[in-house]
């Protein structure tokens, strides 16, 4: 990492020359530090002595590379600290340098253990080399029993042992103590200086900040500083020898640094364990407001499909008529002679007539209102309807105006009741009909009509006898290929064309009737999405306000990190992947819920369609969600001043 020649023995291993830092508050300047020079050599043992206000404090800050200096030159070990970017000024925090606070400054939410191999972490030290590491500091230290207790379990003695600790995990080269007894009783106090005492002599260099002078005693070297400037500075003890350090090696990768970062916002959720579920409770009733909707309007869609595809899909229904002539009933373009031709088209399975009307059929004393279908022998063809009993009529009863009926499964249940109808009498119109089959039942209509109240009779005997009439209100082609349905289209306006001279008919097909009602119900569907999107748009504002929250609450966490060796992209991680882990975990919550909502809806009835792509849409949304609302709050956090976070309560 130090590219230029440093030799321990001869050179300081901090040197500044003319430093000074001006802080600028909109037209106002204050200048609290004006021309240092010092150096300081490796393995001394210093004491940089002020009072309040003083600037000692941003001394240590910029020797500590927490700060930089507005003005002047700062060197450690032969290189220019100007000429290190972020990276490389984290990479010297992490493994030359150790921080030792008056607050302790230890992260809550992890035990001693855990705070002191804080900094190998953003070495990339794997945990089992760590833990070790970490154990035998702090046995070192004389706290083995308080390994896994967490900082408001330990006294303050102990706390700032466990910050000492932290301190050397990567080596610690030179440590900044800031007022390291300042939170402490005397005896405790006396404790951390005898340990600093002791860190010195093994070759650390350590840089003591106070405003006490009993305490600055202990040091080898005080340098006193004034109103931004040295008053009194020592002879520098330049060593004979110098101890080495042994450093733990640096294994850093994407992959370790990114279940790190897990780790680090699994123990920060769990610590804020009931705002972590009112964050997550926005993400599932997103996630389940999508799921659930969907599902819903998928199943209604396929429901309404259903059904209109039961009235054939592959047909062609034709109406006669000309241009605004809607509702017009006294049109008489289409007649029976009309079918025959079509017929003989290719692709064309069948032609026949249908003429409906409502009649009162009787049988015995019993009556019922019915819709009556006067059509052709193929109607069963046309409409794929198939005769429960008995027969349905032939062509040689339409030839012959045979007055039979084929009646619906609603209509025999209203004039028979249980009794066999085959064979027996119903009267339309004063007019006896033997009914010879029953038809299968069918159920309701896509428009609510019930297809069983029904009776079918040649058409040519309700048109003579029931209907009055030989026009045609509508003939119904049914095709055998649907693909070539706008070619068999063509070819029937072709026909009738030729036969009529004039466009006097109107023709329908029912795939254009199942594409505009699937169209009205993918409306629906993207209308139910939308507002359940809604709602995982709040679960997401709720994520950034949580999490903006967060970054303001640990503002002194922050800091800690960065001062231990934290990257900015190691910082903007952590808080992104803590909002991923809430929004990846409320999504999959809310699935789990979504589905058995749907199931529930779908258990009173209602028409429920469920289909992997909502799930895995609603999943990724949560995450994506995440991502973009977490990334805000990150950031911010990421681009914190370390020294203002470290201040921060």
């Amino acid at each position: 990492m130090y590219a230029k020649v440093f030799n321990p023995l001869k050179d300081p291993i901090i040197s500044l020359q003319g430093i000074g830092r001006v802080f600028k508050n909109s037209t106002l300047e204050s200048r609290v530090l004006d021309g240092i020079d010092l150096d300081i050599y490796s393995g001394e043992f210093v004491a940089i002595v002020g009072s309040s206000g003083s600037g000692k404090s941003t001394l240590m800050n910029i020797m500590g590379c927490l700060d930089k200096p507005s003005e002047g030159k700062y060197t450690f070990a032969g290189n220019y600290i100007e000429e290190f970017d972020k990276s490389q000024l984290a990479k010297l925090r992490r493994e030359a340098f150790g921080f030792v606070f008056q607050n302790y400054n230890l992260i809550h939410a992890q035990n001693a253990m855990e705070n002191v191999a804080l900094p190998a972490v953003y070495a990339g030290i794997s945990k089992d080399e760590r833990d070790i590491r970490a154990e035998k500091l702090l046995t070192s230290l004389g706290i083995a029993h308080r390994l896994h207790y967490r900082p408001s379990q330990l006294s303050g003695g102990q706390q700032q042992r466990v910050c000492i600790a932290r301190a050397l995990m990567n080596g610690g080269q030179v440590l900044f103590a800031d007022e390291p007894t300042g939170a402490l009783d005397s005896k405790s106090g006396e404790e951390v200086i005898e340990l600093l005492n002791e860190l010195s002599k093994k070759g650390h260099t350590i840089v003591l900040i106070t405003h006490d002078s009993e305490v600055a005693k202990h040091a080898h070297r005080i340098i006193e500083i004034k109103d931004g400037k040295i008053v009194r500075n020592e002879k520098p003890t330049i060593p004979t020898s110098v101890i080495e350090i042994k450093k733990v090696e640096s294994k850093t990768s994407f992959i370790s640094e990114m279940l790190e970062s897990t780790i680090a916002a699994y123990h920060s959720l769990r610590m804020n364990l009931f705002r972590t579920i009112l964050t997550l409770l926005g993400i599932m009733i997103g996630v389940a407001s999508v799921i659930a909707m969907l599902a819903i309007g998928d199943g209604a869609k396929y429901s309404v499909m259903d059904r209109i595809s039961a009235m054939g899909t592959n047909l062609l229904i034709i109406r006669p008529g000309m241009p605004n002539t809607r509702g017009r009933s006294d049109i008489s373009t289409l007649v029976p002679e009309d079918l025959p031709p079509l017929a003989q088209i290719d692709n064309v399975i069948a032609a026949v007539a249908e003429t409906r009307t409502s009649v009162t059929a009787r049988h015995a004393n019993n009556d019922q209102l019915t819709m009556l279908n006067a059509t052709g022998a193929d109607f069963i063809i046309v409409r794929d309807w198939s005769v429960e009993r008995g027969v349905f009529f032939t062509q040689e009863d339409d030839e012959n105006i045979a007055k039979v009926a084929v009646i619906g499964k609603t209509l025999e249940d209203a004039l028979f009741n249980d009794e066999e109808s085959l064979g027996e009498y119903i009267i339309i119109n004063n007019i006896m009909f033997q009914v010879i089959g029953v038809m299968s039942e069918k159920g309701a209509s896509a428009f609510g009509e019930d297809q069983d109240n029904v009776i079918f009779v040649p058409y040519s005997t309700g048109s003579l006898h029931i209907i009055g009439e030989r026009i045609l209100r509508n003939a119904t082609v049914a095709l055998e290929d649907l693909e070539k349905i706008q070619e068999s289209e063509a070819a029937i306006r072709e026909v009738l064309l030729q036969r009529h001279g004039i466009e006097d008919f109107k023709v329908r097909n029912m795939a254009s009737l199942i594409q505009d009602a699937a169209q009205t119900q993918n409306t629906l569907t993207i209308l139910l999405g939308s507002i359940a999107a809604i709602s995982l748009l709040v679960g997401g504002i709720g994520v950034m306000n949580i999490m903006l929250v967060s970054v303001t609450e640990r503002t002194k966490e922050i800091g800690v990190r960065v001062a231990i060796g934290a990257r900015q992209n190691d910082i903007l991680i952590q808080f992104l992947i803590e909002a991923l882990v809430v929004s990846a975990l409320g999504g999959a919550i809310g699935v789990f819920l979504g589905l058995g909502v749907s199931y529930i809806v779908g258990s009173f009835g209602m028409p429920v369609h469920y289909s992997l792509m909502p799930v895995i849409f609603a999943f990724a949304s949560s995450f994506l969600t995440g991502l973009l609302f977490g990334y805000l709050p990150a950031k911010k956090a990421a681009n914190l001043d370390p020294v203002v976070a470290l201040m921060s309560e």
